[in-house]
């Protein structure tokens, strides 16, 4: 791109503003979609990935601020996106690339946020605005150019309020498939997966692929009987947004550990484990966003660098804490449950394990693109446990 053309991109950006719930308010330029967006404004710490992060279902009703200060240098193409469209309600930059420098690179990220109708806002300090934000909560906020941005603060601030919060909010079923589709195994098909699109991403079902499973992503609405139509060797829940509280696939999930299908569930399917089993939810303060997250497994001691994208996390008590008995095992309608993983940040339960039925689940994303890749067993131990499933019931 030459002077005269970045010229040109600076020049046609309109003045902008962010405005938050609680009345801060920061100035800026325009960028991506000109007009008005609401959401719960969140930081996500990923210096890359950022076109799996606008793909990624888990991100609906989010306008989600960039803690990297330069965003889109490598462009977008056409293999990284995590499902069909970008979800973010609206997204938040410091310093825009105007030229991607990547070979794969097939578009400019502005080219899509414009095309899809994505409103943002450029030239803010964001870190400013995610230290905000890591003081005072995720929050709702407006982002107004063109027309609106011209309104009064008090305006613009009475129009925030009145957008809905992610308490109390089922989404799940805004972005799930449906109707039901197949993923072939790769090589030999080994195993049969009923996976509930709750907001999938679409590497998910592709690494269960590549270890044999045929897996028939179903949407959020499914049905007992219509997963047991496949017979399956297991079940799976995905990923997703708002608040659990409000999900009715619990109600499958505990149809589903009753028949002691084994279930292995990521994110927002652990959450929905947690109140399967009994525990309750609980909204976090600014939730866990980025591709850095240290967890600890508690089995193995190890530690894993991960990937996460959740504002909600299960309340049930962890070992050694003062919340918590000696022991680590709690007692549920479903038998005996453990946290398996805990995050090292903030001590977040960071998985489940039950004892007595073949289920568990994370919080986090060992299915993570780009990265990183260190929790990637886990979909191995998702087939160990229905290979051993299969073998109890041959011997039986």
């Amino acid at each position: 791109m030459n002077t005269n053309d970045q010229t040109g991109v600076l020049a046609r950006r309109s003045d902008a503003v962010l405005v938050l719930e609680d009345g801060r308010v920061f100035r800026g330029r325009s960028y991506g979609a000109e007009g008005t967006t609401f959401g719960e404004a969140v930081f996500s710490t990923g210096m890359s990935g950022y076109q799996e992060t606008l793909t990624d279902p888990s991100y609906h009703k989010q306008v989600v601020v960039m803690t990297a200060p330069h965003v889109g240098n490598t462009g977008m193409n056409d293999e990284d996106e995590e499902s069909r469209r970008i979800w973010v309600a609206g997204y938040v930059v410091r310093d825009p690339a105007i030229r991607p420098s990547n070979w794969r690179s097939v578009r400019t990220l502005e080219d899509d946020l414009v095309e899809q109708g994505i409103v943002g806002i450029c030239e803010i300090d964001t870190r400013a605005l995610t230290r905000h934000l890591r003081e005072r909560g995720a929050m709702r906020v407006g982002v107004f150019s063109g027309a609106d941005a011209d309104k009064l603060d008090s305006e613009l601030l009475a129009a925030v309020k009145n957008a809905p919060t992610m308490e109390g909010s089922e989404l799940a079923s805004e972005v799930a498939t449906k109707e039901t589709y197949v993923v072939p195994a790769q090589g030999e098909k080994k195993f049969t997966v009923a996976a509930v699109d709750l907001g999938i991403k679409s590497n998910t079902p592709r690494m269960m692929s590549e270890r044999g499973i045929e897996v028939h992503v179903m949407p959020a609405t499914a049905t007992l009987e219509e997963v047991q139509a496949i017979n399956p060797d297991g079940v799976f829940f995905s990923n997703g947004p708002g608040d659990p509280a409000t999900a009715p696939q619990v109600g499958l999930l505990r149809d589903v550990l009753g028949a002691g299908i084994p279930y292995f569930g990521i994110c927002f399917g652990n959450q929905l484990l947690g109140r399967a089993l009994g525990f309750g939810t609980y909204k976090l303060k600014y939730g866990h966003r980025g591709i850095n997250v240290p967890v600890l497994d508690k089995e193995s001691g190890t530690v894993e660098i991960t990937a996460q994208n959740h504002g909600f996390a299960v309340d049930a008590p962890i070992e050694g804490h003062t919340n918590a008995p000696a022991d680590a095992e709690h007692g549920t309608n479903f038998g005996r449950v453990e946290v398996s993983h805990v995050c090292l940040n903030d001590d977040v339960v960071e998985g489940l394990r039950c004892l007595d039925i073949p289920a568990f689940s994370v919080q986090y994303h060992p299915e993570a693109a780009a990265g990183p890749h260190d929790a990637a067993y886990l979909f191995d131990r998702f087939v160990a446990m229905m290979s051993d499933h299969i073998d109890a019931k041959v011997s039986a």
